[in-house]
């Protein structure tokens, strides 16, 4: 936001990094002007959107899951979108002060969401 370079800037802008990569949309976006940006979008959607707004590929499956695993592979997938939309919208906040403080805080909890989603 401004022409300083900071931690602070680098928390920011691996934030809305996270969001670009898991909706498929970059903050240049057409949609977005006015209130509307990335951070916004995706902070509207959650937690009941958040298929709505995560990139198609993220939520497709293997092609031979029968509909019992199709379900709770889907609910797992949503589970964990949320929890990574969660840590860019905490990373992209406007404010320094709202902002997560650390960047290993950011990579610890996608660690944890990893091994969640491995688990």
């Amino acid at each position: 936001m401004g022409s300083e370079v900071s931690t602070n800037g680098d928390v920011y802008s691996f934030g809305i990094l996270l969001l670009e990569m898991f909706t498929a949309k970059r903050p240049t976006n057409n949609m977005f002007g006015d209130s509307l940006n990335l951070h916004n979008f995706v902070k509207m959607a959650i937690p009941g959107r958040v298929t709505e707004i995560a990139d198609v590929p993220l939520l497709q499956g293997g092609t031979n899951e029968n509909p019992n695993q199709c379900s709770v592979r889907i609910h797992k997938v949503e589970v964990c979108l949320s929890s990574i939309f969660r840590i860019g919208i905490a990373c992209s906040a406007e404010s320094t002060t709202d902002r997560l403080k650390n960047i290993n805080d950011a990579a610890s909890e996608l660690h944890s969401i990893r091994n969640t989603f491995l688990g």
